[in-house]
């Protein structure tokens, strides 16, 4: 592992990572640690890594976009999006492999351009929507017996950028 991702991966992942033309990522467990502090007004904050944020401007200068498909319906989530200019936001999303395909249909994609990263069961219905699925360290067991790659790291603490390196180094 490096100082800013693990890219350690076998040859079948990297060709996997090497078709990948976005990333669309959870938020929680993912993007942040899974806390949330509330308030008595309700969700006061969520903590995300400025890691992460960076691994998302480096995707972008290579031309993968990255988006963000969530459960929540988060004012924090939203306003990180916007920060990192993620113009693909879903909010709300109980059927995730639905809003993968609608995605994958507008934008005219097959699976093998898409990769996603997921930490919860919630997220294992999109595994036949995406060419590349990976997972942060502290994923649930479900997903880490079925993911194509795993971060060292833990969400919210740069297992998004590790999981961002890796599609880059598959584009060198």
């Amino acid at each position: 592992m490096n100082d800013w991702g693990s890219t350690d991966a076998d040859e079948s992942v990297l060709r996997r990572a090497s078709s990948v033309k976005w990333i669309l990522t959870d938020c929680d467990g993912c993007l942040t640690d899974g806390g949330v502090y509330y308030g008595e007004t309700g969700e006061a904050f969520k903590r995300f890594s400025i890691v992460d944020g960076m691994g998302v401007t480096r995707l972008r200068a290579r031309g993968i976009a990255v988006g963000i498909v969530t459960g929540e319906r988060s004012p924090s989530i939203v306003a990180r999006a916007r920060k990192l200019a993620i113009e693909e936001l879903h909010l709300g999303i109980s059927d995730k492999a639905a809003c993968l395909e609608e995605f994958r249909r507008r934008l005219s994609l097959g699976p093998e351009a898409i990769a996603y990263f997921g930490d919860d069961v919630n997220d294992l219905s999109v595994l036949p929507h995406v060419g590349l699925f990976g997972a942060p360290a502290n994923a649930l067991p479900e997903v880490r017996k079925v993911a194509h790659w795993m971060s060292p790291r833990g969400g919210g603490g740069g297992a998004f950028r590790d999981f961002a390196e890796l599609v880059l180094r598959a584009h060198e």
